[in-house]
């Protein structure tokens, strides 16, 4: 079993916690970008702006424990996700978008706890048109146990099957544990486990948190103890993926051009949230490696 430990950016009111791309391992199925945020609350009166910014060639995937993050996007999508539900935004050829909270959460200071990664679109699919969808939590479907519950929020897993859409093989779910056990599928290409409470055992060893472990292929996992985990993953990619800050693309040529059409305001705008944005960084915080 591969570990990936996570890389912590501290941002002063709360903690992410990064384990894709790592120097050790760029994907893990289509997944190319994994985020653990929070527990946290903002103090009163403040809130999360996350400004305009652009991707490229991926699909976002975000998912709340807790809070709300309202989203806003250049084909004129304004959504509030809460949690139990997921907000996919395909950027696909190109789209901006940003991230906020809600002005009903600013006064007591907003919650924030939940995941954000990225799914590289495969190939042929890269260049496909932009695309939002809200996926509400009656449209994803719940497996309950003894002692457990799992959410299956991409792909199909334990027999049932998530509305959400796929542009290539993926798994993923949100599993709650309160003693009991829960087998893993093993038919996927690629697997991960992330622990992001709790105390998880995963065939008898307890698991760190916020600590990404890979599955061997074809092995049949079971996760037990208290806590909750997620697991993701899904088709291996034949054709290597970059990444440079938020843009993922098989061509390194169509991320510079990215970051040229970005600079120069090639990139479509926001409606109703258009007067600031995020500048292309000197030295970005998510890349990868070669």
């Amino acid at each position: 079993m591969i570990e990936i430990l996570p890389v912590t950016h501290d941002l002063g009111d709360f903690k992410v916690r990064r384990t894709l791309p790592a120097r050790t391992r760029t994907m893990v199925g289509p997944f190319i970008f994994v985020d653990q945020f929070g527990p946290a609350r903002l103090p009163a009166g403040h809130g999360m702006d996350v400004r305009p910014h652009p991707h490229i060639n991926l699909a976002t995937v975000t998912y709340l424990f807790e809070g709300a993050i309202g989203h806003r996007d250049s084909l004129g999508n304004d959504q509030v996700i809460r949690p139990g539900a997921v907000n996919l935004m395909t950027a696909g050829k190109g789209i901006v978008h940003s991230e906020r909270s809600p002005a009903e959460t600013r006064p007591d200071g907003p919650v924030f706890y939940g995941m954000q990664t990225w799914l590289a679109l495969p190939d042929g699919k890269e260049e496909i048109d932009p695309a939002f969808e809200h996926v509400a939590e009656d449209d994803l479907p719940t497996l309950e146990g003894e002692g457990v519950s799992a959410r299956v929020l991409m792909g199909t897993l334990w027999g049932k099957t998530a509305a959400t859409t796929q542009h290539a093989s993926t798994l993923y779910a949100d599993i709650v544990l309160g003693g009991g056990i829960i087998p893993i599928d093993p038919h996927a290409d690629e697997r991960g486990v992330l622990v992001t409470e709790g105390e998880v055992i995963l065939d008898g060893q307890r698991l760190d948190p916020f600590t990404l472990y890979l599955l061997a292929p074809g092995h049949a996992a079971t996760l037990a103890g208290t806590g909750r985990a997620m697991l993701l993953g899904g088709e291996a990619f034949a054709t290597p993926r970059h990444v440079w800050w938020n843009f993922v693309s098989s061509s390194r040529d169509r991320i510079r051009q990215a970051k040229d059409d970005w600079k120069a305001m090639r990139f479509p705008l926001i409606p109703g949230d258009s007067d600031e944005f995020i500048p292309i960084p000197e030295v970005p915080k998510t890349v990868s490696y070669p």
